[in-house]
């Protein structure tokens, strides 16, 4: 039968020669015991049924981030891809919004001009503000009695007085660069309506019998103006509407009340409402950021109020227009002509003084804006 042991050879006989002594008997391997099973394969974990994927728990970063094994090295980190968020610009107002103010200003500066070319500098003209400053004589004692205080109120003091409180709101506010701006805008509406009239500009006598010195613009309305404009552009945003409402109808007012008194003719009021749109317009071209409105979005209450000062000032400016197409430019006018003259240059006055106070409140709504570009970070 089988052996477990290696063969041996047969034992030799006892001494002969020859005989060979027997090699040591080698010894075996240990027997190998029965291999143990090996340890039964982990299961694949379970794959959840398709459908909506379950939300992250609160605190996870999405899209998750790799972790890395355990003694590897660690995974990197994932890269956002970039985004568009919006930045105030470097220099305050958008340049949309500058270039807009700078062609308010000057528009009124030519339409200042072309007042004076028509009405003061031609002989029809001359003629339709002679007719509606005699008419001004009608129920002149009643309602000077209404004009003189509003003129009394306009004084050096005045002026002082409103570019004081112009500019106490604007470093109330911490608005540093808009308590410059609105000294520049009363001073130099100020001082320009004085060059204009008596340096720059003159008045030829072209109908006889009726000479004047120029007068064009109206210094009491360029006051009235320049101080209600200030203050429109001092105030906080949502109450520049009704600023920009009390300050036109103050400025119309003043107006008005020079005409009932015969001290200036329409073209010389509509003029001063003129150089303080211009002068307004230009200051908010040069609006720092430290004079724009943090978080400003849109004013819908601005918006309605100027378009319904703009309509006003339409409605108003054809009934101005008729007037004076009514009124011939000649001698001889009647009574009843001169008083449609004289409230055609009223309505002329109101016309004009609604629109540029309705101009100005969007501009100032406008570049008071900061400036938002979409940058990439």
């Amino acid at each position: 039968m089988p052996s477990d042991h290696a063969p041996t050879r047969p034992l030799p006989t006892s001494g002969g020669a020859g005989t060979r002594p027997l090699p040591a008997t080698q010894p075996m391997p240990p027997t190998p015991g029965p291999t143990a099973a090996p340890p039964p394969a982990a299961a694949p974990p379970a794959v959840p049924p398709a459908g909506p994927a379950a939300a992250p728990p609160a605190g996870t970063p999405y899209p998750p981030v790799p972790q890395a094994a355990a003694g590897g090295p660690s995974a990197p980190a994932p890269r956002r891809a970039p985004h568009a968020h919006a930045v105030p610009g470097p220099d305050g107002p958008s340049t949309g919004s500058r270039v807009v103010a700078a062609v308010v200003a000057l528009l009124a500066v030519a339409g200042a001009w072309l007042v004076w070319r028509f009405f003061v500098d031609t002989f029809a003209g001359q003629m339709l503000e002679r007719a509606a400053f005699d008419g001004a004589v009608t129920g002149q004692g009643e309602l000077w009695a209404v004009a003189e205080p509003v003129l009394d109120t306009v004084s050096v003091a005045f002026v002082v007085g409103g570019l004081g409180a112009a500019m106490g709101i604007a470093l109330l506010r911490r608005r540093w660069g808009l308590a410059v701006q609105v000294a520049f805008l009363v001073v130099g509406a100020n001082v320009t309506t004085q060059l204009v009239k008596h340096s720059l500009l003159g008045r030829e006598e072209l109908i006889g019998g009726w000479h004047w010195e120029n007068s064009l613009p109206s210094g009491h309305t360029t006051v009235a103006g320049s101080v209600a404009a200030a203050l429109l552009l001092v105030v906080p945003r949502g109450a520049r509407a009704l600023v920009a409402v009390l300050g036109g109808a103050y400025t119309a007012a003043t107006g008005v009340s020079t005409l009932v008194g015969q001290w200036h003719r329409p073209s010389d009021v509509v003029a001063a409402v003129l150089v303080v749109l211009a002068w307004a317009a230009l200051v908010c071209v040069f609006t720092p950021r430290s004079s724009l409105d943090p978080g400003a979005g849109p004013t819908p209450g601005s918006t309605v109020t100027a378009v319904l000062l703009l309509l006003g000032a339409a409605a108003v400016g054809v009934a101005a227009a008729l007037a004076l197409r009514a009124t011939p430019a000649t001698w001889g006018t009647t009574a009843a002509q001169e008083v449609t003259a004289y409230a055609g240059g009223v309505a002329g006055v109101l016309a004009v003084t609604a629109a540029a106070f309705a101009v100005l409140l969007l501009v100032r709504q406008s570049t008071a804006r900061p400036d938002r570009r979409p940058v990439r970070g």
